[in-house]
């Protein structure tokens, strides 16, 4: 509620939206009964949903994030429009199960190895649609272009899987794709400034200019990325990309970890939004980024899962606080009311979604938190949401609700059922030898 946190709220939905929210209310004998604290469905902003396949397998490996996009290329090699529909089916009901209601699928999975295209051209992206419709999550299909493996090299290997003949081949199948998955927002994917050309960044702007679409691009994730593209063209990542209509409110910069105090400022004045990704961020060792600078600077924010090292929304969520504290050694960067505003409201907005808030004519996405149980025992009403955002896990939500239907009932999966075991299956599918 906008005054906080209320008491007896009957929340009456229209179709898939909210007709009213009305606190202190006695509940018709029909209405269904959540537990607990019930807030705006989460939603994650940033996915890689093959990526759920190498959790724990790559955590003891030396080296850092390039010698773990090795292991990434191999796990891509084995993938197939039927294995990724199951093992991203079962993703996204993990994702459903910790209170995810929308996803931003950042899709460059696009093609046959050794880069031939399907028989239908966006094959991959409908198996990624298809799973989110029987997960029961909302997609945003971020139809990624990603033309070359760094500045000057061309794409090779696993790599080829990923890219379009050019930027114009690369906007003829996303539009393609646009109208032959309803249900599905489209978005562009500029993959970084490493893998998309300068004259291949204003077609992928225009695309998304000319619809009005989301646009997000991977920026500043690692410094050997900040150094090639300074070497290469004399600017930051961020300036490139500005330079090429890539930034502005319609755009979301995913990690922006190592982006420098012009950056921040670029960023901000633009009102891009930053999608952090903390437990990713942590896994590969890319580092912390600069979380309050840029909200102060003007830059909205919003979390993802990214690779799924863990999916919970609540971790990534606090991350964006613990991990600034350990980098500054003071505390306090981030108010808990504009954490849960990241990992709600911003996601949504970053995706394209009417969604994010509990208000009459929003869409009828929400969640429910167990508060009786261990994490959160003891909690008060009005410190309810800080004790939800630096305590609770994703193994506290109840319930789950998205466009008014039920998706997650008591813990369990109304239509996928055996969540683990559906995961268990898909990820030894494309991990066996």
């Amino acid at each position: 509620m906008p005054g906080g946190v209320a008491e007896r709220v009957l929340l009456t939905a229209d179709g898939d939206r909210l007709e009213a929210v009305t606190a202190g209310a006695d509940p018709p004998a029909d209405a269904a009964r959540l537990p607990g604290l019930v807030l705006p469905g989460l939603v994650n902003a940033h996915s890689h949903a093959f990526h759920r396949a190498l959790r724990g397998r790559t955590e003891s490996d030396p080296g850092d994030f390039w010698s773990w996009r090795a292991r990434m290329y191999e796990l891509a090699l084995r993938l197939d429009p039927d294995r990724y529909h199951a093992l991203a089916r079962a993703v996204y009901a993990e994702m459903a199960l910790a209170g995810i209601t929308a996803v931003g699928e950042f899709h460059y999975l696009h093609h046959a190895p050794g880069g031939r295209p399907y028989a239908e051209p966006n094959a991959m992206g409908a198996a990624l649609a298809a799973a989110a419709d029987e997960a029961g999550l909302r997609l945003t299909l971020v139809d990624t272009c990603y033309l070359r493996g760094d500045f000057d090299v061309p794409l090779r290997g696993p790599q080829l899987r990923f890219g379009d003949a050019d930027a114009e081949a690369w906007a003829r199948r996303a539009s393609d794709a646009a109208a032959e998955l309803p249900g599905v927002r489209m978005a562009a994917g500029a993959h970084s400034v490493r893998a998309v050309p300068p004259d291949s960044m204003d077609v992928v702007a225009g695309w998304a200019a000319e619809r009005d679409a989301p646009l997000h691009v991977h920026l500043s994730e690692q410094p050997a990325e900040n150094e090639a593209c300074l070497a290469a063209t004399g600017r930051t990542p961020a300036a490139l990309a500005d330079e090429h209509g890539l930034l502005g409110p319609r755009t979301t910069a995913v990690h922006a970890t190592h982006v420098t105090a012009g950056d921040v400022k670029r960023l901000g004045s633009g009102a891009t939004a930053v999608c952090l990704c903390p437990t990713t961020e942590r896994s590969l060792a890319d580092g912390i980024g600069p979380a309050a600078a840029l909200r102060d600077a003007g830059s909205p924010l919003c979390v993802g899962s990214d690779s799924h090292a863990v999916v919970d929304l609540f971790e990534e969520a606090r991350a964006v606080e613990l991990d600034e504290r350990l980098a500054t050694g003071r505390r306090g960067h981030h108010r808990p009311e504009a954490l849960l505003r990241a990992a709600t409201a911003g996601g949504a907005a970053a995706l394209g979604w009417d969604a994010g808030t509990l208000a009459p004519g929003r869409l009828a996405d929400f969640v429910a938190v167990d508060t009786a149980g261990v994490r959160l025992a003891g909690a008060g009403r009005r410190d309810l949401p800080t004790q939800v955002v630096f305590a609770a896990t994703a193994a506290d939500v109840t319930h789950v609700v998205v466009g008014g239907r039920p998706v997650v009932d008591d813990r369990a999966h109304v239509r996928v059922g055996d969540v683990g075991r559906a995961l268990g299956d898909a990820i030894r599918e494309v991990t066996a030898p």
